[in-house]
């Protein structure tokens, strides 16, 4: 059974979505995301400063079975990034929920707006199965 925390916002594409002040966004990859990937090897994050657009590659996370995009849901820069999970991925396995991976400054927050409630999310998975 998938986990899906209430107080999180979901993209279309896999991601969690924190809100943070100071229009700051925790990102990180659902529960769904990581039993499709299974076990994380490996992680590249961007670096502190680097600007993103919504919809750019925020960061390359690889497994035995495939690597993939983690996808930016909103534009701004990159604030912070999760270096105990750069040096160590295998938080991202047990609880990716904990695990952020980036921290962004939305240039427009109201970005936000377009992401679903878990509800929402859970409709979508459903959908595609």
């Amino acid at each position: 059974m998938i986990n899906l925390p209430g107080n999180l916002f979901y993209s279309e594409t896999h991601e969690w979505v924190q809100l943070e002040p100071d229009n700051i966004v925790s990102v990180g990859i659902t529960d769904f995301a990581q039993q499709a990937l299974g076990k994380v090897t490996y992680i590249e994050l961007p670096g502190v400063g680097q600007q993103l657009a919504r919809g750019d590659a925020c960061a390359v996370l690889e497994s035995a079975k495939v690597v993939c995009d983690v996808r930016s849901p909103v534009t701004g820069e990159v604030v912070s990034v999760n270096e105990l999970l750069a040096a160590d991925c295998t938080a991202l396995n047990g609880e990716p929920y904990l695990a952020w991976l980036i921290r962004i400054r939305a240039a427009a927050i109201a970005e936000t707006a377009t992401l679903l409630d878990a509800g929402a999310y859970r409709a979508l998975l459903a959908e595609a199965a």
